[in-house]
């Protein structure tokens, strides 16, 4: 992607700023946030930054392509305030497409979640049936609608990214979200400074880890190619909880057990496996996943070694 104007929201956050940096060298790139998970630090110097709400007017919308990012990105926040998760996750995204389309923008690639897949260790496929057990769930369904009416009733075009489980580690863009951070992120954290990473359960509950920086070149493909629709992005590999302890100790030449604790999140919505099915998306736009999981956790743990 050369010579464009993109506004990312969520732009300062842990994906949306590997996003926005990615695409400054050859584009103009905005990257708007409220301040809440992210930071200008994360930004270089050739991004432009605006601290605003996606839930605001006057965004800076003219542009080429917007990649909306923005939201409230866990089921604890939602349960924290499930009223403040729709603000931001629905009307937020609804705000910033209508905003879109008045400047005459047709190209928006926006984040929704693999969550709404529930627990699968088979490789979860965009066809198949999705349900919502929690508000996060439910507000990136919703994103989803949404985007079918402006797809339909306004010929937008608009892909929706299912993310899943993404990483990079407290040595790039995810350091700011804390106890939001991917579990690698923590284990590592954890471990490499002596202290027993807390695992739910036993354990033994798996994901898709992806690195960011495919997750970053999905996103740019799905604009490139002008995608419709919903869409993975995932390495359809899944690796335990434990699995990741052990290669971090591994890594590091470390030794730190784990403790075990009482999984804080009901049964009943805790989403115990996951694993993508990005055929899809490899077939309409040629994508992969270039970074496997031992160089992902080698490129975590480089800072503490």
């Amino acid at each position: 992607m050369q010579d464009q104007q993109i506004l990312v929201t969520g732009g300062a956050g842990f994906i949306g700023s590997n996003l926005a940096n990615a695409l400054a060298d050859e584009n103009e790139v905005i990257a708007l946030d409220d301040g809440y998970l992210g930071t200008p630090e994360n930004l270089t110097a050739d991004v432009k930054y605006v601290e605003a709400s996606v839930t605001e007017e006057d965004l800076p919308t003219d542009v080429d392509v917007v990649f909306h990012l923005a939201a409230l990105s866990s089921y604890a926040m939602h349960e924290e305030d499930p009223t403040r998760g729709a603000q931001v996750n629905v009307e937020g995204f609804v705000n910033t497409v209508d905003q879109a389309k008045e400047d005459g923008c047709e190209t928006i690639v926006y984040a929704s979640t693999s969550s709404i897949y529930g627990s699968r260790t088979e490789p979860s496929p965009e066809s198949m049936d999705v349900t919502v057990n929690t508000g996060y769930e439910a507000s990136k369904m919703a994103r989803e609608t949404y985007a079918e009416y402006f797809q339909n009733h306004y010929d937008l075009t608009l892909a929706g990214m299912r993310f899943f489980s993404v990483y990079q580690g407290y040595g790039g863009a995810e350091a700011h979200k804390g106890e939001y951070a991917n579990v690698i992120a923590q284990f590592a954290d954890d471990v490499a400074n002596g202290t027993a990473p807390k695992l739910y359960g036993d354990g033994e509950q798996t994901r898709d880890f992806t690195h960011v920086e495919d997750i970053v070149s999905g996103l740019v493909a799905a604009a490139e190619h002008r995608l419709n629709g919903v869409y993975n992005l995932g390495t359809g590999e899944a690796y335990d909880f434990n699995t990741v302890v052990e290669m971090i100790n591994d890594e590091l030449g470390t030794d730190v057990e784990p403790e075990y604790v009482e999984n804080p999140i009901p049964d009943d919505v805790y989403v115990h496996d996951t694993c993508a099915d990005s055929s899809k998306m490899r077939a309409e736009t040629g994508w992969e996943p270039t970074i496997s999981f031992a160089e992902g956790i080698e490129r975590v743990c480089r800072q503490y070694q």
